[in-house]
C-alpha cells in the first residue's frame, strides 16, 4: 500500500477555521509562519512566563497548539507572535505544525525524527524536520524551526548530512561509519547507540503518520535506553532502518504492527 501523505494523521488533523487564512503558496510558504509560533522552553525561561505554561510542550496534536495559540493571540497565524505569546514546544513542535499545515493543504509531507549536524560542531543532536514531497517526487527536507535564520544553509532544502534520519543513523552506526557517542540530546548525558534507537523508532511511528513527543516511550524503548536488549532488538531495527531508507510503505506499515514498536493507542489520544 502507498501512505498517502497528504491526508492529515490523528496528531496532524486541523479543523478549518478563519486562524488558518493566508497560510498558503509553496511549501516554503505554508512552512514560513511557524518559527514565529512557537518557543523552545530554554528561551521561554527568560521571558519569567507563569509555570503552568511549560505544560504546552507536552502537548500533541496540531490542533490542540493551535487552540493554545489562538487563546493566546487570536490573530490569524500568518501573524508572527510575540515571544511570550507562541507555544512552548520543542523542535518536534514545530514540525509537526508545519506537517498539519502542508497536510492542511494536501501537500504531501510527514515529520521525521532523527539528528541535525548544524548544531555543534561535530556532534549530531536530537532534532525533528518536515520532509515534503515535490511533484517529480523527490523528498525535500525542510526546518520550521531554523527558516529565515542563519543556523544552517538552505533550511527549507537541507543539504546533504545536514540532517540524519533514525534509519539512516542506525545503518550508519551498524556499518561502523560513525561514532555513535556523538549522537545524543543536547545539554544531556544521553548520548551513544540507545538515542539512535530511540530515534528510528519514533520515526517509523512518525512515516505511520503518528508523530509522538520526543520523550515519549512505548515497546522495549524503556528497555533499550537503559542498555537491556539484545541482539533480537537490533536485527528488527535493522529490518526497520533499511524499510525506512528505502521508503518501502508496504513494509514500514507492516512493521509498525509489531508489538514492540506500535504507539498505544492511549498515546496517542
Amino acid at each position: 500500500m502507498r501512505i498517502d501523505y497528504a491526508i492529515a494523521g490523528p496528531l496532524t488533523a486541523l479543523n478549518s477555521s478563519e486562524a488558518l487564512a493566508g497560510v498558503d503558496g509553496t511549501a516554503v510558504d505554508v512552512c514560513w509562519p511557524v518559527h514565529d509560533l512557537v518557543i523552545q522552553p530554554s528561551d521561554a525561561q527568560r521571558l519569567s512566563l507563569p509555570s503552568e505554561r511549560f505544560q504546552e510542550n507536552q502537548l500533541r496534536p496540531a490542533a490542540s497548539l493551535i487552540a493554545r495559540l489562538l487563546a493566546l493571540d487570536p490573530s490569524p497565524l500568518i501573524t508572527a507572535r510575540a515571544p511570550e505569546r507562541r507555544v512552548i514546544g520543542t523542535c518536534r513542535h514545530f514540525a509537526v505544525l508545519a506537517c498539519a499545515l502542508l497536510r492542511h493543504h494536501e501537500i504531501p509531507s510527514r515529520v521525521r525524527c532523527g539528528f541535525a549536524t548544524y548544531f555543534q560542531p561535530a556532534h549530531a543532536l536530537d532534532h525533528w524536520i518536515v520532509e515534503h514531497r515535490e511533484p517529480a517526487g523527490r523528498w525535500t527536507r525542510l526546518d520550521p524551526e531554523v527558516l529565515g535564520q542563519d543556523v544552517v544553509e538552505h533550511a527549507e532544502d537541507l543539504p546533504p548530512g545536514a540532517f540524519i534520519t533514525g534509519a539512516e543513523a542506525w545503518q550508519a552506526y551498524r556499518r561502523g561509519d560513525i561514532d555513535a557517542s556523538t549522537f545524543g540530546v543536547y545539554g544531556t548525558e544521553n548520548f551513544g547507540p540507545a538515542e539512535i534507537r530511540g530515534n528510528l523508532v519514533k520515526d517509523l511511528a512518525a512515516l505511520n503518520k503518528i508523530e509522538m513527543l520526543p520523550w515519549d516511550e512505548w515497546g522495549r524503548m524503556t528497555d533499550a535506553y537503559n542498555g537491556a536488549t539484545g541482539q533480537d532488538y537490533d536485527e528488527l531495527l535493522d529490518e526497520v532502518a533499511n524499510a525506512c531508507a528505502a521508503d518501502d510503505d508496504d513494509h514500514i506499515v507492516a512493521l509498525y504492527q509489531h508489538p514492540d514498536l506500535c504507539v498505544p493507542e492511549h498515546l496517542i489520544s
